[in-house]
């Protein structure tokens, strides 16, 4: 399998701890996979947006330089 490394901002990788310590996971590396599956499929299957709709701030959650699936 591929391995990726990216840059998350700290309250990502702080909720990505607490479902592995509330035993949502099993471990980092399996949350941050299932995690980025759902999200993808879950924009997948949005359908097709304008390119405009694509960047609103309703996915934003606050910060101006990320976006939360």
């Amino acid at each position: 399998m591929p391995k990726v490394n990216i840059n998350v901002p700290e309250h990502l990788e702080m909720q990505v701890a607490q479902l592995v310590d509330q035993g949502e996971f099993v471990s980092r590396e399996e949350a941050i996979e299932e995690l980025l599956s759902t999200g993808i499929r879950a924009f997948k299957t949005s359908g097709p947006m304008d390119e405009e709709d694509r960047f609103e701030d309703d996915g934003m959650m606050g910060h101006e330089d990320e976006y939360v699936f």
